[in-house]
């Protein structure tokens, strides 16, 4: 394979001007909640808590490719709006993983539970992320072999998420601290920079992930109205979350977000594991928050149901699937809904890639869109197109083309190239068809210095641009329309930078760094 690296580098700074970077960054990171937990490290006066992984420079990245991820945002948001009411197609292609995939059993188990008590709320609202990153294609022998240039690519997307999608607090803060890095000057070095293309904040694209956010999960709350139920006078958002969160300084910004607005929308946290406690659902199925920390008080009709938990099998015993249950019965919004839910299992991007897929949700000209972002994903059952894969996979030379990716979120599942044999013989051939194979992205290698919690790496680096969405929808009865997009926006971007050799993206789980693009023109 011909090389990847590209002379795209950041400017080299003394060893005085490197200590001093490192040191605003620092500052910076510690005044702005750019920050983890240490778990467990909390005690009752104190927690410690540890800076995020960030890139020292922003990394280039074309213009118009980031323009172009921008403009696709409104066009997947009503893709997935139009997934998430299409019951009989999303079951058609994720039914297989019932007898194999615990969570989907789960989800669809709760969903049919939902179904028969009857759905009672038809408005559904999503905060979505598309994943990209640019692909550089070495069988083209019009593109130069070195140095190749980042104009020469094509976006390509690596995943949907439809879930918890997370990293938007964190993206918001790396790029204001970047812009202000830019603004005081600490990317200029006069006449030591003769010859580089200067960082200027034209180059650095703001970013509003919190607000963008918080406006979806706002107006869910304002089409929910005022309180249903006789026995309350406060409707709010309830955000579910996991315990021991370290990863608080990603969510909190949202909360604090809502509570700020001109009209405060009020907002709680709610775990994961004490949804059947502190919960309960009236005659008429309105959802009621009861804080523990407030008994005296009459308990919080809930408008909007904010998932930042429950995307991991092991959540779903039996109270955890009550627990989900009970959110879905209810009159409450939710963020995401059930079915939504299901279609950011892998299974779905698959499906999505066949032939006249798209067309069934999109018109032609949007279609064509977004396939053009597409590389190949093939299924691993016992169709001809999965009995092809299986030997794909199974072979050392060809599975290095590869990811093998199952239907679980969270990061840190995939199966890469060639570890893909060995992993597939290691398990039962009857769970194959839980996992999709999809053509390895090959992405321009470019030059940075990232720091993180194990120190300072200097060194080829790969970029992956995340571009934020939101929607608003309504699920159609008794009309060929299936629904109906209220609001549909782009909420913001988060752009993440790795190790060239790390094969894994997940910043929190230590496997790169949040970023900024530094946008070039050709």
């Amino acid at each position: 394979m011909a090389s990847r690296s590209i002379n795209a580098s950041y400017f080299e700074p003394s060893e005085d001007q490197m200590i001093n970077l490192l040191e605003q960054i620092k500052d910076w990171q510690i005044n702005h909640g750019f920050l983890l937990k240490l778990m467990p490290s909390e005690e009752e006066h104190s927690v410690l808590s540890y800076p995020v992984g960030v890139s020292v420079f922003p990394t280039p990245f074309p213009r118009t490719q980031f323009n172009r991820a921008i403009d696709l945002q409104k066009i997947y948001n009503e893709l997935y709006c139009a997934i998430a009411e299409n019951e009989n197609w999303l079951y058609s292609v994720t039914k297989d993983l019932i007898p194999v995939e615990p969570l989907a059993c789960a989800l669809w188990g709760i969903y049919e539970e939902t179904k028969k008590a009857g759905i009672v709320q038809n408005i559904s609202a999503g905060i979505f992320r598309s994943d990209y990153m640019l692909h550089l294609n070495d069988n083209d022998e019009s593109v130069s072999v070195y140095p190749r240039s980042i104009f020469e690519t094509s976006l390509k997307q690596v995943e949907f998420n439809a879930f918890s999608c997370a990293g938007g607090s964190h993206a918001n803060r790396v790029a204001d601290m970047h812009r202000y890095l830019t603004r005081i000057g600490e990317y200029d070095l006069g006449q030591e920079q003769r010859g580089k293309e200067k960082i200027n904040i034209k180059s650095l694209p703001p970013n509003n992930n919190i607000e963008g956010i918080a406006s979806c999960l706002a107006s869910a709350h304002a089409v929910y109205g005022s309180p249903k139920s006789r026995s309350v006078q406060q409707t709010a958002v309830l955000f579910i979350v996991q315990p021991k969160n370290f990863n608080i300084a990603d969510e909190r910004p949202i909360e604090y977000a809502l509570w700020d607005r001109d009209e405060p929308v009020p907002a709680y946290r709610l775990n994961w594991g004490d949804i059947l406690r502190d919960t309960s659902l009236t005659d008429s199925r309105q959802l009621l928050f009861h804080p523990p920390w407030m008994k005296s008080k009459s308990p919080v009709e809930i408008s909007v149901v904010y998932m930042r938990a429950g995307y991991e099998t092991h959540e779903y015993d039996v109270r955890g699937f009550q627990a989900r249950l009970q959110l879905e019965k209810s009159t409450a919004i939710k963020c995401p809904s059930i079915l939504s839910h299901i279609s950011t299992f892998k299974k779905v991007q698959q499906a999505l890639t066949a032939p006249g897929a798209l067309e069934r949700f999109l018109s032609a000209e949007k279609a064509a869109a977004v396939r053009a972002t597409f590389v190949p994903v093939y299924p691993l059952d016992e169709s001809p197109a999965g009995l092809h894969a299986r030997k794909l996979a199974t072979d050392p030379k060809e599975s290095a083309r590869f990811i093998l990716k199952p239907s679980l979120e969270g990061g840190g599942h995939n199966i890469y190239g060639d570890e893909i044999p060995d992993f597939l013989s290691s398990v039962s051939h009857s769970r194959w068809s839980s996992y999709i194979l999809m053509e390895r992205i090959m992405p321009p290698v470019l030059q940075n210095v990232l720091m993180g919690p194990a120190g300072v790496y200097e060194g080829e680096v790969v970029s992956e641009l995340g571009i934020f969405g939101s929607a608003l929808w309504q699920k159609c009865t008794g009309s060929e329309r299936r629904c109906e997009v209220l609001e549909n926006s782009t909420a913001g971007w988060s752009f993440k930078t790795k190790y060239s050799e790390i094969d894994e993206m997940s910043v929190v789980k230590g496997y790169g760094c949040f970023d900024t693009p530094r946008l070039m023109e050709h």
